[in-house]
């Protein structure tokens, strides 16, 4: 019997390039965690906190997301945070994952850099090991802190280099325009790290054309008012820019108000390599395959519109050409079953 797309899209093997770690705490872990390490949050109960849940914009959103991360203070505590993600994401049939890290959030708080990095680290060589997940770090800069302090979170992390491949920007979009750290991502291209960048999430579209010819990004996170520049969407076709795509992450803060209006279908139709992710699935309702296949059934998307997401998950990813080979042979190999 042939499977329907949705089928489909949660059977199928694929890649996650758009994940916050820290966005995939737990309620549970959270107070787990706080209970571990004797501090007390301004919620009652699990419960509680879950209620609080209710986001109108980024920013609201953010509050509560720092608020979370407030009760990661050990290695452990990154590692257990890790590793309860990728628990997630073998149910999902993710088989790779390219994850970011915020040092700035823990960094303030007087967290080392190395706790945040080796710990995450350890639950990345875990995944490999025991489920078949391969896993990279890119650590995000903060946009709406200054250049200067990413110059010294950059520094910072130098000494852990071997443990992250490349670097992203995120936090509040709006009045931090990707051309503010033109020259810190100037610095990280000569380290060879590769680059990544939110943009055009609730910032306009110049702010994807800055981060294409300021930042030099390999990849646009989120991406999906670019449809309102089409000399822009041209481009983006031209270079075969990747945009990682959070659909329940949209609907959430409010960048869509149905997921029958998500503009996936478009990107696609429009040539673009458009791929789904969770970004912050423990907030937003959703890991990787509630995302794609609530895509999917809003949108009507077809099995050709699902594995060509697959595969551009794969070709979007920053893995070797061997490894790339290997996952989308995995992916013909679940196609044809």
């Amino acid at each position: 019997m042939t499977t329907t797309a949705a089928e489909l899209a949660a059977a199928i093997p694929k890649a996650e390039l758009h994940i916050h770690i820290e966005g995939s705490l737990e309620p549970e872990l959270i107070f787990a965690l706080a209970q571990r390490n004797g501090l007390s949050l301004p919620y009652s109960s699990v419960e509680a906190l879950r209620e609080a849940y209710a986001f109108t914009n980024l920013q609201s959103f953010l509050d509560i997301y720092y608020a979370g991360a407030s009760v990661l203070l050990h290695e452990a505590d990154f590692h257990d945070m890790a590793w309860a993600y990728f628990l997630h994401a073998k149910a999902d049939n993710v088989v790779h994952a390219e994850l970011f890290f915020d040092p700035q959030t823990h960094t303030a708080r007087g967290v080392p850099m190395a706790t945040v990095i080796q710990g995450l680290s350890s639950a990345c060589d875990r995944a490999q090991a025991e489920l078949g997940i391969s896993a990279s770090l890119i650590l995000c800069f903060l946009r709406h802190l200054s250049e200067e302090e990413a110059f010294a979170t950059l520094e910072a992390a130098l000494p852990y280099r071997k443990h992250f491949i490349g670097v992203g920007l995120d936090s509040s979009e709006v009045g931090h325009p990707p051309a503010k750290f033109s020259r810190v991502f100037a610095r990280c291209r000569e380290l060879g790290l590769r680059i990544v960048a939110h943009a055009g999430e609730e910032g306009p579209p110049a702010y994807i054309w800055e981060a294409l010819n300021d930042l030099k990004t390999e990849r646009i996170d989120h991406g999906v008012r670019s449809l309102e520049d089409p000399a822009l969407v041209a481009e983006l076709a031209k270079r075969r820019t990747p945009l990682t795509v959070c659909p329940l992450s949209n609907l959430k803060l409010c960048v869509v108000n149905d997921l029958k209006d998500h503009p996936m279908k478009r990107l696609l139709d429009a040539g673009l390599c458009a791929t789904v992710n969770s970004d912050d699935p423990a907030y937003f309702g959703g890991y990787m395959n509630a995302n794609f296949v609530q895509t999917v059934q809003a949108l009507d998307l077809s099995r050709d519109d699902v594995i060509t997401l697959a595969r551009n998950s794969f070709e979007a990813s920053f893995v070797s050409d061997a490894r790339r080979a290997e996952l989308m042979a995995l992916l013909d190999a679940a196609i044809a079953a």
